[in-house]
């Protein structure tokens, strides 16, 4: 089967990027991991980006194959979503885009 990344680029304002980090890591995080949809997921922060606005970090969520990250997007999307937006509306903007992973490999 291919493995699905979903990938949620997230621009946040210097005046909550902090609270919304650890809003991220302790609440956010752990209930879409609570969805069963995902295997695993990473949050990093872009390097060499202009800053002038906000932080920028790319939060990249594993999913098994497609039917899973379709699942997550009919059952589980909308109100993940709208629970960052009624908190952080107007300190953040986020772009959405899925990947085909090709290959995965460690040392």
């Amino acid at each position: 089967k291919t493995m699905i990344l979903y990938n949620v680029t997230v621009q946040i304002d210097h005046s909550s990027h902090n609270e919304w980090l650890a809003w991220m890591k302790v609440v956010h995080l752990p209930e879409m991991m609570q969805t069963g949809m995902f295997l695993e997921y990473t949050i990093s922060r872009l390097l060499g980006t202009d800053e002038t606005e906000g932080f920028t970090y790319s939060i990249q969520y594993l999913a098994r194959d497609f039917g899973a990250y379709q699942e997550y997007q009919e059952k589980h999307a909308a109100e993940m979503q709208r629970k960052h937006h009624e908190r952080y509306q107007e300190k953040y903007v986020a772009y959405r885009s899925i990947m085909k992973v090709v290959e995965r490999g460690d040392s």
